[in-house]
């Protein structure tokens, strides 16, 4: 015991262990606890109102087993669900695969790559509502900008697009891709700068060449981000309600209705609005395992490589020096006593 504690008296020495675990658990006291209170009583209030209590009521208004019944009866679910699996399928995967592509070309260095980018970020700049009705009409059958130049140039009249069912729900997913392409390809070009450049001349030194820096610096590297955003980009897609509803419409007599746009129907155009409720929250089952395991991913697993990472996109052979890799001489060929022979 310290010479200071022996001139504490016991009392003392006991307040300040007490005060010492109170700071250490966090507590408040006096105007603090108040001032805490005030900041979070308002966050609370809204949380309360704008998201616990929809959720709530939600859950109340799609409670009876009859609406399900209903439900699953109705032919224009089943479709709705198929034309779902398809857009959310396609939709993600095409769009995330072209931005992983496009992410790699505007890494390119040049003016001209920087002009590129920026036209190339304006539809997703575009409010929804003009871009998506901007394709409606380019794809009218009538009217459209596309059969007028396809009668001018060639004298054929082109179909009418919208009222096919699998050509309209193409459409939506093009408009969908089209819409939302540049914030991914600006999303996954940010990873790719955040890769260190000296990985990339250290297996070039190795005798690496484009394809298998990609596949063994590029694509280790950027698994975590690419997986994230394509989780991500999914739960997007299962509520999207823009695309169907401004470029087809639904139709051709409801065949191009996705979840999203088949709740509304029942809800304000049927008048049906627990009915709504209960056909989105058939998509619960697949949102809710598909933001935990976002979150589980986005918490434990880091977008910026571990150690086995960057170990992987090593070349066997090499070491790590630094951030640099050297390939490591055989020791049986260096050693003089490999070419000896016995006396």
């Amino acid at each position: 015991m310290s010479v200071t504690q022996q001139a504490l008296p016991a009392g003392s020495r006991l307040t300040t262990v007490a005060i010492r675990r109170r700071a250490r658990r966090g507590s408040l006291y006096g105007s603090d606890r108040v001032w805490a209170v005030a900041f979070a009583l308002p966050y609370v209030v809204i949380f309360l109102a704008f998201v616990l209590y929809p959720i709530v009521y939600g859950l109340w208004m799609g409670s009876d087993p009859a609406l399900y019944r209903q439900l699953f009866d109705d032919p224009r679910y089943l479709t709705a669900v198929i034309n779902t699996i398809l857009y959310v399928g396609i939709g993600v995967n095409v769009k995330m695969a072209l931005a992983f592509l496009l992410s790699g070309f505007f890494m390119r260095k040049g003016w001209w790559v920087k002009a590129v980018l920026v036209i190339f970020i304006l539809p997703w700049a575009t409010p929804a509502l003009p871009a998506y009705m901007s394709i409606h009409w380019f794809l009218n059958g009538q009217w459209g900008m596309l059969n007028n130049v396809l009668w001018l140039l060639t004298g054929i009249d082109g179909p009418v697009y919208l009222n096919s069912r699998w050509l309209g729900l193409a459409a939506n997913i093009g408009a969908y891709i089209w819409k939302n392409l540049p914030f991914w390809t600006l999303i996954l070009l940010a990873g790719r700068m955040a890769i260190p450049q000296e990985l990339y001349e250290a297996a070039a030194v190795d005798g690496a060449n484009g394809l298998r820096r990609l596949t063994h610096v590029t694509l280790p590297l950027m698994t975590n981000l690419y997986i994230v955003c394509v989780l991500l980009d999914t739960v997007f897609a299962l509520g999207d309600f823009n695309a169907t509803y401004f470029v087809s419409g639904g139709g051709p007599a409801m065949s191009t209705e996705v979840l999203a746009t088949l709740g509304i129907r029942y809800a304000y155009t049927v008048s049906l609005p627990r009915l709504g409720v209960a056909e989105v929250m058939t998509a619960l089952p697949v949102l809710i395992p598909l933001i935990f395991f976002l979150m589980r991913r986005s918490s434990m697993a880091k977008v910026w490589p571990s150690r086995s990472a960057l170990a992987k996109s090593v070349p066997r052979g090499s070491v790590m020096v630094g951030m640099r890799t050297r390939r490591w001489p055989s020791v049986v060929a260096a050693s003089p006593s490999s070419h000896c022979t016995p006396a």
